[in-house]
């Protein structure tokens, strides 16, 4: 692929964006349901570029499962993108309206942001997504994918092109720059071509965006997430909950880093971890949770005495592996204290048949997501309804959690008179 230079680049999709948002919505729908049967269509040649990419990368590396493609991500791929085409478009609504005692009509009315660039890693997936959504938002994007997955991702943005030359639109309101840190920098420092930034992946690639954009960013992505133990949990609860958002899918942002149990639930904290063992999860445990999963029989072979002090620089560690941490703690204000140290502000889930203990935990973790004997392998746009997600937020001024539709619109007011003037 010959690459544009990203000022030429970006003026292109700055251009074209206003076509999309004047596109009539019925075009819109199909375009998307052509670009999902277009995905089925070109599976073959979309593999085969991710094959290369997967062949340089080291198989042991927590990226390899998110860049790694199969006939069946594809189809959920493509499903997702035919639900996003199905929703309701997010243009246009009227979010506030009112007639002032001078007769000015007053409206908030939706509108999309313009040029979206989201900036992520090796995550193929995210290119689909991200189009879909823009796409059905009206907005241009601007896709920074990761060097790791640079095959896969220009073969995706091929297929999306291909479509779009079918309807003679401006392929320029998909645009992918060359995967390099230079890239990247002109791409921050691109104040009235991008109207907004999204990073999407870990804390090193969203604090650079945080530290050098100077167009405006919404965060997302680094997850520390934890799942509290109560006193009063159902063990068959935990367990299950604790099996699956920490094996799910271990190198997602939801997955479960760090299991919190209430000191009088120490004697079934073996019984709660045993599936993790066959999983061979590596867990580093506290002097409490150490003693009791060897007296429960957990492998000493994927057992490691973690450090007691709740300062320690594990517990504020995002494994995207098959390794956890386990943390004891004398009162469910210990949890939320600990948590409120580490978390960062994404997922956080107690396990607790006590309703007002759920409540405590629900009005004072600071997350954007709050589960109450649920794993929080659910946070996911797909999963909440949205279609699909162009990342998790969890910052809290604007979007927080799973980013569909609404959340890539901003708003204008829209003021109508009949000649009145202000005095």
């Amino acid at each position: 692929m010959q690459y544009t230079d990203i000022e030429t680049l970006l003026q292109r999709a700055h251009a074209a964006a206003p076509t999309l948002a004047a596109m009539d919505e019925c075009r819109r729908t199909q375009v998307l349901n052509d670009v999902a049967d277009a995905i089925e269509a070109h599976a073959d040649t979309i593999l085969e570029a991710n094959g290369r990419d997967l062949a340089a990368m080291d198989s042991a590396s927590p990226l390899y499962d998110r860049l790694r493609l199969d006939e069946s991500r594809l189809q959920g791929i493509a499903a997702d993108m035919r639900h996003v085409s199905s929703l309701p478009s997010p243009l246009g609504i009227v979010t506030d309206a009112n007639t002032l005692p001078n007769g000015l009509y007053i409206r908030r009315v939706s509108v999309p942001f313009g040029v979206i660039a989201v900036i992520y890693e090796a995550r193929p997936n995210v290119t689909f997504d991200v189009f879909g959504l823009c796409f059905k938002s009206g907005n241009a994007c601007v896709l920074k994918g990761g060097k790791d997955a640079v095959n896969t991702n220009v073969a995706a943005v091929s297929v999306i092109h291909e479509v779009l030359r079918r309807y003679d639109i401006d392929t320029a309101v998909v645009a992918m720059p060359e995967p390099t840190h230079e890239a990247t920098r002109r791409l921050l420092e691109a104040r009235g071509l991008v109207d907004l930034c999204i990073p999407r992946g870990g804390r090193r690639l969203i604090d650079t965006v945080r530290q050098n954009a100077k167009v405006p960013i919404i965060e997302t992505g680094a997850g520390v997430v934890h799942a509290y133990i109560d006193a009063a949990a159902d063990i068959d609860v935990a367990t299950a909950i604790v099996t699956n958002a920490k094996t799910r899918r271990v190198s997602v942002c939801n997955a479960l880093d760090t299991t919190i149990v209430h000191k009088s639930r120490l004697a079934d904290i073996a019984r709660i971890c045993a599936p993790l063992a066959d999983k061979s999860v590596v867990i580093y445990a506290d002097t409490p949770a150490y003693k009791s999963l060897l007296e429960g029989g957990y492998p000493t072979s994927l057992l490691e005495h973690a450090d007691d002090d709740d300062s320690a620089p594990i517990w504020d560690t995002e494994w995207m592996d098959y390794k956890m941490g386990l943390r004891t703690v004398d009162t469910i204000e210990q949890a939320l204290v600990h948590i409120a140290a580490h978390g960062s502000g994404h997922s956080e889930a107690i396990v607790s048949e006590d309703g007002e203990a759920a409540e405590i935990f629900r009005r004072n973790v600071d997350a954007a997501c709050v589960y109450v004997n649920a794993p929080t392998s659910f946070t996911d746009g797909a999963q909440f309804g949205l279609g699909a997600e162009i990342g998790i937020s969890t910052q809290k001024l604007g979007p927080r959690g799973p980013m569909g539709l609404r959340e890539i619109t901003t708003y204008r007011w829209y003021i109508d008179g009949h000649g009145q003037t202000r005095p």
